[in-house]
């Protein structure tokens, strides 16, 4: 660790700016452990929010940077050695370095060395829990990288990476995720009290890197946000200022190609593109792992074209292009997002046009509400089939461009007084009056056209009210019911509802209690246990069901027969509640939970033991907005604490909550935090 404090110290004396003075930072911990972040800049806060999530998390943001600086292996070993290789395929160190300097302004900058001191600062005095001395320090550079490597994920280039390494000639889709998000908004022409509403309901991992990390930043520079963030992240991903808020859910446009290249017959490495031979650049991408302690090194050949990374296979040489590989203001957005105090100043951050993907649902003291489908997506030549691997030989397929914010599906201030999404198609935000059209927008952007068992229930319950009132808001935001009939996306399950049960005496009784359940997911559900197990036995034979998935009755049996056979086994009975068989486990605490995959309160769970399961993705952070005259009130509530250590009071103590529906009261108002705050400190 020696060499790693003199490279502390090397840093702080070259470093372009100046030094963080943590006086000059305070960090308040709400009874929930909560960090409220108060600094003269934002600097000072993004300082501050490093070294409170290094308290919390700092093994998990250590493992996010090593990841996007292909340092993962290293610590890991075999299972790191997949996002180290990705990060050097894409390119981001080389694109970072030569990009930086012009590409990111010098505001953004203060705030990301801010937050690199913070973080190096903690490493220096807490030397036992650095994973690897080779991350230290940490630069914004590095941080930037990471960046990189999670939103290319997020454009879902990994995917295609291992589809071309799989040998797979035939690159399909994959399928919608099951977990989801939900965001929804009423401004005062829908609400009974005149205010206006907005649900934050993110679905995502409950633990890792892309597991949320609740925070308040206030600097004396304009920043003042509640809410949520990603290990790695210097400012607020989801949340609420005292003028606006915003949510995320994942959307699928199309935002990658694949390329192949047509190549010489005889010369190596030439590749035709039009009436021209190019060379591609090779490369190798190494990666460190130990065996028995002694550290092996692993190559891999990779290159570049002009359609960007590629790759070489069985079949041939295959490019990966995006526009995630050619953008790095990513962080910077989301921070300008974090400052925004209108919506016309939120609009135009919004130009920047540094997001690669994900709805954006929207909401503001003036009582506006908005969603679009947010994307880079590319502008494409007509005549390709741009859903399967298109040309490489012809710079027609080379597209340069992406379409603007202002070409994308959204709603701004629909006269219905409300939108919608649960990972569905944005043709479907409002009611029909002010839906986008669906017509107006290429199809080779590849926007979703359809809806779900989410959005299905949403717009059933939103339709349903003339007038909501904040009770009916959060009554909507828990609903844990599935519609009739079932409307999954990624298969057809009706035919449960077709299935005679005297037909099949040995596991009648269940097929009966499914088809009589009324399909809500409380933990307390006989139907709901009964149906969850069935569609946990419904999973090998998925696969082997062709396009367009429609489960027919003989594997419908089959999974019943198992259900029963694992209830049986595990339960000694059929009487199985949803809370017998799932459950939400931290550490030594174990709750019955609700919700199960694609209903509103979504939960996705994997095997845990003695024939249950435990929840790992779904329901994670929800952060419920209301602005008022006086300003907005905001409640939240995360699925497990505020701190990934066992021995912390924060490790689990919001689980009770979160479990019966409930939520805890946050609020800007300084006072109020200092009185009631349980530790009040320098980052030291």
């Amino acid at each position: 660790m020696k060499n790693a404090i003199a490279s502390f110290l090397l840093c702080s004396t070259v470093s372009l700016f100046a030094q963080i003075n943590p006086s000059d930072v305070e960090i308040v911990r709400d009874n929930f452990g909560v960090p409220h972040i108060f600094g003269k800049t934002d600097a000072d806060v993004a300082y501050g929010l490093a070294w409170a999530h290094a308290e919390d998390d700092f093994k998990t943001i250590q493992e996010s940077y090593l990841a996007g600086n292909a340092l993962l292996s290293q610590h890991l070993g075999k299972k790191g050695a997949g996002p180290d290789f990705v990060t050097q395929f894409i390119g981001s160190k080389e694109f970072i370095e030569d990009n930086y300097d012009e590409k990111i302004s010098p505001e953004y900058k203060r705030v990301v060395e801010g937050y690199a001191q913070g973080f190096n600062r903690y490493a220096e005095t807490h030397p036992e829990e650095v994973l690897h001395d080779a991350l230290f320090p940490i630069t914004p550079k590095m941080m930037l990288r990471y960046a990189q490597l999670q939103l290319f994920v997020s454009s879902r280039g990994d995917y295609w990476i291992s589809r071309i390494l799989a040998n797979s000639v035939k690159l399909e889709a994959p399928k919608e995720e099951i977990t989801g998000s939900n965001t929804f908004a009423f401004n005062s022409t829908k609400t009974s009290d005149g205010n206006t509403y907005l649900a934050i309901n993110t679905h995502q991992p409950l633990d890792g890197p892309v597991s949320w990390y609740e925070a308040h930043l206030c600097s004396e520079e304009g920043t003042n946000i509640i809410g949520a963030l990603f290990a790695g992240t210097p400012s607020i991903l989801i949340g609420a200022n005292q003028h606006l808020g915003w949510a995320h859910t994942v959307n699928y446009p199309d935002k990658t190609d694949v390329f192949k290249l047509e190549m010489h017959p005889k010369m190596k490495l030439q590749y035709k593109v039009d009436d021209d031979y190019l060379t591609l650049e090779e490369h190798k991408a190494q990666i460190t792992i130990k065996v028995l302690g002694i550290p092996i090194k692993i190559s891999r050949k990779y290159y570049t074209s002009i359609f960007g990374p590629t790759l070489k296979n069985k079949s041939g040489y295959y490019a990966v292009r995006t526009p995630a590989l050619y953008e790095i203001r990513g962080l910077e957005q989301w921070w300008r997002m974090n400052k925004a105090t209108s919506f016309s100043e939120f609009y135009d951050i919004l130009k920047m046009k540094a997001l690669p993907g994900y709805n954006i649902g929207y909401a503001d003291k003036n009582d506006t509400i908005f969603y679009i489908s947010n994307g880079l997506i590319p502008k494409r030549a007509e005549g390709y089939n741009w859903k399967e691997v298109v040309p490489g030989n012809t710079k027609k397929t080379l597209w340069t461009s992406t379409y603007d914010i202002e070409e994308l599906p959204q709603v701004i201030q629909p006269s219905s007084g409300y939108f919608y999404n649960a990972n569905h198609s944005p043709f479907f935000s409002s009611d029909e009056a002010n839906n986008p059209s669906k017509e107006d927008f290429s199809v080779d952007m590849n926007f979703e056209t359809y809806h779900n068992n989410r959005s299905t229930r949403l717009k059933d319950l939103i339709e349903a009210e003339d007038r909501v009132s904040y009770a009916d808001f959060k009554r909507i935001k828990y609903d844990n019911q599935l519609p009739k009939p079932y409307v999954y996306s990624w298969m057809d399950i009706n035919y449960l509802d077709l299935l005679e049960a005297d037909k099949y005496p040995e596991i009648g009784e269940l097929i009966e209690r499914v088809q009589q359940w009324d399909r809500k997911t409380d933990a307390t559900s006989l139907g709901a246990g009964a149906y969850l197990i069935f569609y946990h036995q419904l999973y090998p034979f998925y696969n082997a069901i062709p396009a367009p998935k429609i489960i027919p009755a003989s594997i419908l049996v089959k999974a019943f027969k198992n259900a029963k056979a694992h209830m049986m086994k595990h339960f000694g009975t059929t009487n199985v509640t949803l809370g017998d068989y799932q459950k939400l486990v931290r550490g030594k605490k174990e709750l019955p939970i609700f919700g199960i995959n694609d209903v509103v309160t979504a939960m996705s769970s994997v095997p845990h033991k003695d024939g249950k399961v435990k929840v790992t993705a779904g329901e994670s952070y929800i952060e419920l907005v209301k602005f008022t005259p006086e300003g907005p009130e905001i409640e939240s509530i995360i699925s497990y604490g505020s701190s990934d250590h066992p021995s912390s009071p924060h490790y689990n103590d919001q689980m009770e909550l979160y479990s019966k529906y409930e939520t805890k009261k946050m609020t800007f108002n300084k006072e109020e935090i200092y009185a009631n705050a349980r530790r009040i400190y320098h980052p030291k």
